[in-house]
């Protein structure tokens, strides 16, 4: 009898998403094929709208410098991390499958050009001439005067020189090592006989890319760099100077079977992807066709890697031009986010929270109050434990020092730091090593599963016993992105969402992931929650058991709908369940901001389905879901998407709002303010284009984001800019003072 070989057992992240996805069928079967829109193309398409707040003459001026910006940063990631990916899964094809992913591919990329090419047009047909009405501009340094020909020659002299180093490029100097995303210029070079030389200049990371010349005047220092390049090659005659930068595939992958130490091991992986292939090779117009070939051979690319951009490279540097100017009239209004009235009291913060819950809708509500939280909790005699965790910090981050600052006190404190969050790898890997030296005790959570929840225990000794306050959050404990990011932040010190985020903590700091499979597979105790849906272990079975609970309701004659606000839907399971409840009359209304898989208005599918994209001063960042359960509503708020990286490959916490007068604030006042948004909202039709809504014959003008401004100033207590408001833990009595209600 022949005996089969033991076939490989799969990693146990990979396990953990093989499981619970393997246990959906039994809620929601699958429909056959499933109307999808393409993921990438959907992302671009959001992009799209990024560029076209740039593009609006009604949004001021620094602020459409700073959408180009922000929609060129954007492009870079997702070429980096996309496209990369994209180039891995044809790598491990197949030979049957690879014509497919390639076709994709390739329309992918070319897409990413035709986007590229339309942010190009959008400098130099709208904001160029805009910014020169205004006598903003960057100068070549041919057209400049002989004072500032003179400022400038004294800035190279002084900061370039002393730095450049010429890199020739021949038999025995081989093409150097080009960095992901830094700007180079290549050379062309003539000698007295008339021979070409080749040769690379690295443009400093180190200095600021715009030298300014006086208030509104800049000069890029590529173009200075090049005006004084001469002097490097004497007896040479330079015939072109080309600017051009690299992208390159910088999707971190790690194997978790192999993994012993992961910080040793992301390290590794870090300094791996800062070589891995080229996947995007821009170049500034007027490169020679010797220069061209050579770039693109001596980068491993090919041609349909090329993109000849129509201006400077690397735009998301304008937005030095965006901060260093302070004309009020060419940005938005500013905006000193509230300290809510509930918290503006002589009682010291946990006191506060005894009484009732606290709900903050960030960044109109101040992120102060998450920072007097941690600090109040460091400094209190009376708390014995603080535990946290940590995916996306900011510099000089005041939660960090004030988790230092309670260790040093000798209380037991314990931080969870992703050490892969993508982009903050090395960032959140020095974190890690302060709050290590400062005696907190540091785990890097589960390998091959990530983080995201955002979560802060506080035990406080009381009356001869224990209680847990908790800080939960659909944002990143980041002072610099609360100012721009809408988030929703709830404290509590309900014993149930204690004893949850308690269970919680302890299985990212004493389980394996393969422990956490086993836990999975056998259903056991550990594994109830009283009031979280954690992600990946109930979170994709939640959601689809609460739209067909919609559903079963509809069927039944009783009220019914869906309203859910996210950044992305990608989740094939969910956009399936969907489909069913809008087939069943459930009315859907979905506010996704970037990526939606999921096809509205579709006869038969999705004719109850409206979804909507909000892209203005702030990126929509909370996670929001209300459903209306027969009359009963339930509203939770949530720190994952319903993408399968989020359903199923991370750590994530959804949980319910239960404090009455909160839920009321969410469904009354957050949700359809949201959702009735006419002035910066964009509807998703069947064919997958976005159109910008507009008031109705009798609707007057909602911007949904002015709207909470308005609300948040009329109801503010006034405490001054976010530096002055980091003062003595504890209380907000300092500073509060009731304004005065409009």
């Amino acid at each position: 009898m022949s005996v089969l070989p033991e076939q490989p057992r799969p990693a146990p992240a990979v396990a953990i998403a093989e499981t619970v996805r393997s246990t959906t069928e039994a809620i929601v079967p699958t429909t056959q094929p499933l109307p999808l829109f393409d993921r990438e193309l959907s992302w671009l398409e959001f992009n799209h709208r990024v560029l076209a707040e740039a593009l609006d003459p009604g949004v001021p001026l620094l602020e459409r410098v700073k959408f180009l910006s922000i929609a060129a940063s954007n492009l870079d990631e997702f070429v980096m991390i996309r496209l990369g990916e994209m180039r891995d899964v044809i790598a491990a094809k197949a030979a049957s499958d690879i014509d497919k992913a390639t076709d994709r591919f390739a329309k992918v990329r070319k897409s990413s050009h035709k986007f590229a090419q339309a942010m190009y047009r959008c400098l130099n047909d709208d904001l160029l001439p805009a910014l020169k009405k205004e006598n903003i501009r960057i100068e070549r340094v041919s057209d400049l005067g002989k004072k500032d020909r003179a400022a400038v020659e004294e800035y190279f002299c002084a900061h370039l020189e002393p730095i450049l180093t010429p890199l020739a490029i021949d038999p025995g100097h081989p093409f150097p090592f080009i960095a992901n995303l830094n700007l180079n210029l290549a050379l062309q070079l003539e000698s007295p006989r008339g021979e070409l030389h080749t040769v690379v200049l690295k443009i400093p990371e180190t200095l600021p890319r715009l030298f300014a010349l006086e208030k509104k005047r800049f000069v890029l220092l590529e173009e200075i760099i090049s005006s004084h390049a001469g002097r490097f090659f004497p007896g040479l005659k330079l015939r072109t100077s080309v600017a051009f930068r690299l992208i390159r595939n910088s999707d971190v992958s790690i194997k978790e079977e192999d993994v012993q130490d992961l910080l040793k091991t992301m390290e590794s992986e870090l300094r791996r992807r800062d070589r891995r292939e080229v996947v995007w090779l821009e170049i500034a117009e007027g490169a020679s066709e010797d220069v061209l070939r050579l770039l693109i051979e001596s980068t491993g690319s090919n041609e349909h890697d090329v993109f000849i951009a129509g201006g400077a490279l690397r735009l998301r540097d304008l937005m030095q031009i965006y901060g260093s100017l302070d004309d009020a009239k060419l940005k938005d209004p500013p905006f000193n986010p509230r300290i809510p009235a509930q918290l503006a009291s002589t009682e010291d913060i946990f006191s506060i929270i005894r009484r009732s819950d606290v709900l903050l809708h960030r960044p109109y509500d101040s992120f102060t109050a998450v920072v007097e939280f941690v600090q109040a909790a460091a400094e209190d005699p009376d708390v014995v434990a603080i535990k946290q965790t940590l995916y996306r910090t900011d510099p000089g981050s005041p939660i960090v020092e004030a988790l230092v600052n309670a260790a040093s006190r000798g209380k037991q404190v314990t931080a969870v730091v992703e050490l892969q969050a993508r982009f903050d790898e090395r960032k959140n890997i020095d974190w890690a090593r302060h709050l290590e030296n400062a005696g907190v005790q540091v785990v890097y959570g589960l390998v091959g599963i990530k983080t995201h929840c955002k979560l802060c225990l506080v035990v406080r000794r009381e009356d001869g016993t224990l209680r847990r306050y908790l800080h939960l959050s659909t944002g990143n404990y980041n002072a610099s992105t609360s100012r721009t990011y809408t988030d929703i932040d709830l404290f509590t010190c309900d014993p149930e969402f204690g004893s949850d985020a308690a269970q919680l903590l302890n299985l990212l700091t004493g389980f394996s992931v393969a422990g956490v499979q086993e836990l999975i597979e056998r259903g056991d105790a550990p594994l109830s929650w009283k009031q979280f849906v954690v992600a990946p272990m109930d979170y994709l079975r939640w959601v689809l058991r609460m739209i067909e609970r919609e559903a079963q309701q509809a069927a039944a004659g009783r009220p019914a709908s869906i309203t859910a606000k996210m950044n992305a839907l990608v989740e094939p399971a969910v956009i399936d369940a969907l489909y069913r409840a809008s087939r069943a009359g459930v009315r859907i209304d979905l506010m996704i901001r970037g990526i939606c898989c999921l096809v509205p208005g579709l006869p038969g599918f999705s004719e109850n389905i409206r979804v909507v994209s909000v892209v203005d001063r702030f990126l929509e960042h909370a996670r929001v879901f209300r459903f209306e359960n027969g009359g009963a509503p339930e509203v939770y708020i949530s720190s994952g998407d319903w993408m399968p990286r989020n359903l199923l490959r991370r750590i994530e916490t959804t949980f319910p709002i239960r404090d009455l007068a909160l839920l009321r604030r969410v469904e009354k006042q957050i949700l359809p303010i949201s959702l009735g948004d006419n002035v910066k909202a964009w509807v998703l039709d069947s064919e997958g284009n976005y159109r910008r809504r507009t008031p109705g014959e009798n609707e007057l003008p909602l911007r949904s984001q002015e709207q909470f401004i308005a609300i948040a100033r009329a109801e503010a207590v006034h405490l001054g800019p976010y530096e002055e408001i980091i003062r003595k833990p504890g209380s907000f009595r300092r500073k509060a003072k009731k304004k005065k209600k409009h």
